[in-house]
């Protein structure tokens, strides 16, 4: 009596790459004619047309705008761009009543400002469709912000609470320096670079995070200068790094989980790389005369094209 056993094995190892394998075994009596190599070669032929199959259909689906609230990508994107502008406007007015009320030091304040409204806006990028579309649209919440920056820096707009919550000494023309740095440096990384990029994750990290938490680490412990800075501190450039390097990170396995980035070990190490440059030009004296909301992202993005 002929037996046959026969195992096909298909093992899928990530979302965008497939390893095919087909391993047949055949057990046959003496009677039962053994399958010719056409038979085999027409197997193989048949398991590579399967696996390309996948990865059509895979890169159809990770190239085609997706749209998470609607059909129709625009009406998503609509959708996505009233969401995100609520939170960042909702953040803001938060630390506006914490300025408005002297709940924190101005200048710590100010921080607090700098550090969680880029980090939020970048969290909410999933909710807009992929490709250029998305990208221009989810620049468009940021890109306000840059009109109020000079409504409000010219004086042509008055707001005390706004101006309070974003300046070192209350004075509304400090807003045409590093808030709107900030703003415009957001506005175009997002809109350049987008979700895909692991140069936008750098950039907005070691802007946000990293020198942020530089400020407000320095300030309460930076009790030792460094030689060619005496306004900057060693535990602040330290903490300007860590901080920098993990929320790019974070920021990582956050994209990643989406399918935007491929996380590897040479991506970490190229997050390192632009953070310990950021911080290096962080506390260079010439930030301090230019601006480091300026500095500090070109020099991600320079060093990330070249690491990343």
């Amino acid at each position: 009596m002929a037996s046959t056993f026969f195992y096909l094995c298909i093992t899928v190892k990530s979302k965008s790459n497939f390893d095919f394998c087909s391993h047949s075994r055949l057990f046959f009596s003496n009677s039962s004619p053994l399958p010719s190599s056409s038979d085999f070669l027409h197997r193989y032929k048949f398991g590579q047309q399967l696996e390309g199959k996948h990865r059509r259909k895979l890169r159809r689906k990770l190239t085609s705008p997706a749209a998470m609230f609607s059909e129709n990508p625009v009406v998503s994107d609509v959708i996505a761009t009233a969401l995100s502008g609520g939170i960042a406007l909702s953040l803001l007015r938060l630390w506006e009543e914490t300025a408005k009320r002297g709940l924190f030091d101005q200048k710590l304040n100010r921080k607090l400002v700098h550090v969680s409204v880029g980090l939020a806006f970048m969290l909410c990028w999933p909710m807009f469709s992929s490709g250029r579309q998305g990208a221009v649209i989810a620049a468009l919440v940021p890109a306000v912000n840059i009109i109020k920056m000079l409504l409000l820096g010219l004086g042509i707009w008055k707001d005390d609470a706004t101006v309070k919550s974003m300046s070192r000494f209350g004075d509304h023309r400090e807003l045409l320096k590093g808030p709107l740095y900030y703003a415009s440096t957001i506005t175009l990384v997002g809109a350049v670079y987008w979700r895909t990029s692991p140069i936008a994750i750098a950039a907005i990290c070691n802007l946000c995070a990293g020198d942020g938490i530089a400020d407000i680490v320095g300030r309460r412990f930076g009790k030792h200068k460094l030689p060619y800075n005496r306004n900057k501190s060693i535990v602040g450039s330290i903490a300007m790094a860590t901080a920098g390097f993990l929320a790019s990170i974070g920021y990582m396995h956050y994209f990643s989980s989406f399918g935007y980035v491929q996380e590897s070990p040479e991506m970490v190490l190229g997050f390192f790389m632009v953070s310990l440059a950021a911080a290096l030009v962080e506390s260079h004296p010439l930030s301090t005369e230019i601006a480091d909301n300026l500095t500090v992202p070109l020099a991600s993005v320079l060093v990330g094209s070249f690491v990343l």
